[in-house]
């Protein structure tokens, strides 16, 4: 495949292949029809034919090629294949896009400080298991870690004191970056103002720009409600002490944030104590 790629990445040779694809032409013929010289033209066709997309007999004093279209179909099967994998990757290709779109119009609107201020989000989840078992995923570092942050991102650092004037603090990796090696992606520090066990849980936290400072502080809210099938959470977001340098976390928040509660519905899924699919959870113990 790479031969047959380097070969394709010439435009004199693609020419030659636009040319070919009508009919079969001798060298010579070729040479004119491309405005090039013969003994360029004669390379180039040598290095089509050695990566299959063309082939050459010898007629009296003659040398004719022709297209091989085998190797062109097989090279548009594999591109497909690529699009077509891109258009089902869970829609994350379109995520990509749409944060795209929302960190352009964050920060043509970050003008001045405060400019995201009183800006909010909720989020609902309706999870099949007891509040008990919500709690410990909200409030306990080792659980904690396994869906608070976005899908291309891992936890590397929590601490999470829950306990009202507890210390949080969140340090975040590539997902990919297993041994710690690149650098950090991103951190962040805040405190825990409010904890009922298995029915409210409220903190702020404080992402941290490159250099250090502040970007913004998020005010989470997070309410538990039991269920006939387990769970509704309803989470609220509002922001305060927004930067102008906050503008790319602004863009990030709700869809990050709509991540890490989709890999919470998942780690709870997977969690022992998660009840069967048979089970009521309002009576497993």
């Amino acid at each position: 495949m790479d031969e047959l790629l380097t070969a394709l990445a010439d435009p004199a040779r693609w020419r030659l292949l636009s040319l070919l694809a009508e009919r079969p032409h001798p060298v010579g013929a070729l040479a004119e029809l491309a405005e090039a010289r013969q003994p360029q033209t004669t390379k180039h066709l040598q290095t089509l034919e050695r990566a299959g997309l063309v082939t050459s007999q010898r007629t009296g004093q003659r040398r004719i090629y022709a297209l091989q279209p085998g190797p062109l179909r097989d090279l548009a099967t594999a591109l497909n294949g690529l699009a077509d994998a891109a258009e089902q990757a869970g829609g994350l290709h379109e995520t990509y896009k749409r944060y795209g779109l929302k960190l352009e119009a964050e920060r043509r609107a970050a003008n001045e400080p405060g400019w995201a201020d009183g800006r909010t989000f909720r989020f609902q989840r309706s999870l099949g298991v007891r509040p008990e078992l919500v709690w410990r995923h909200l409030t306990e570092t080792s659980l904690l870690t396994r869906w608070w942050t976005s899908h291309d991102l891992r936890v590397s650092e929590l601490v999470f004191e829950a306990r009202p004037g507890g210390r949080i603090v969140q340090e975040y990796r590539d997902r990919h970056d297993v041994d710690g090696s690149d650098p950090v992606a991103g951190r962040a520090e805040g405190v825990v103002d409010d904890v009922r066990p298995g029915e409210r849980l409220a903190y702020r936290l404080s992402p941290q720009l490159p250099g250090g400072g502040r970007a913004f502080t998020s005010h989470a809210d997070f309410g538990l409600r039991p269920s006939d099938t387990g769970t509704d959470l309803d989470v609220h977001f509002r922001v305060t002490d927004s930067t102008v340098e906050s503008a790319d976390f602004i863009a990030g928040l709700e869809i990050g944030f709509g991540q890490s509660l989709d890999k919470l519905e998942a780690a709870l899924a997977e969690d022992p104590e998660s009840p069967g699919p048979d089970t009521d959870p309002r009576n497993t113990q």
